[in-house]
């Protein structure tokens, strides 16, 4: 069983933990990490969930467990989903969107990823390929593209220029 650690408004931790699927009272938040990953033709990397996951196209991310931080919950989340290593430092952590329940802290990584140097976890994805922007705003438009509950953070990151905000 996999615990996600709660936090107040002012994202202090409560000192509680609840299970991965859990509800929880309004007024605690959990933290939720996604990672924008741009290669060198400025493609952002994503992923395409497994159909028990809604078969839909996202980017990396999910939850940190109890104890992590929102870093070390990224670079799992890399790991487990896409089989990638990466360093702290590689991580820049640009943006965090505060939704009625979560902190969806958004990370960027510039890397040339090759795809077949990657490794899914076939229980969460399916497959993963390279998009333009005006790509992921037509899977987007088109229903294709994984919005959870938190989605005002897609809609933030769709709103930024990565090259000039990741540095902020």
């Amino acid at each position: 069983m996999e615990y996600r650690d709660l936090f107040d408004k002012n994202r202090k931790p409560t000192g509680e933990k609840i299970a991965k699927g859990e509800p929880f009272d309004d007024g605690k938040y959990i933290v939720v990490v996604m990672v924008f990953i741009e290669n060198s033709k400025g493609e952002i990397l994503l992923q395409k969930r497994s159909q028990s996951k809604g078969g839909k196209w996202a980017t990396t991310g999910g939850h940190p467990t109890s104890g992590q931080t929102s870093l070390e919950g990224m670079r799992q989340e890399l790991k487990e989903e896409i089989g990638v290593v990466v360093d702290e430092n590689e991580l820049v952590l640009f943006k965090t969107v505060k939704t009625p329940k979560t902190f969806v802290d958004l990370y960027y990584l510039q890397k040339d990823i090759d795809i077949k140097d990657t490794k899914l976890q076939e229980s969460e994805v399916q497959d993963i390929a390279w998009f333009t922007k005006p790509q992921i705003e037509d899977l987007v438009k088109n229903g294709q593209f994984f919005m959870p509950h938190y989605e005002g953070a897609y809609l933030e990151y769709l709103k930024l220029d990565l090259n000039n905000d990741k540095n902020k």
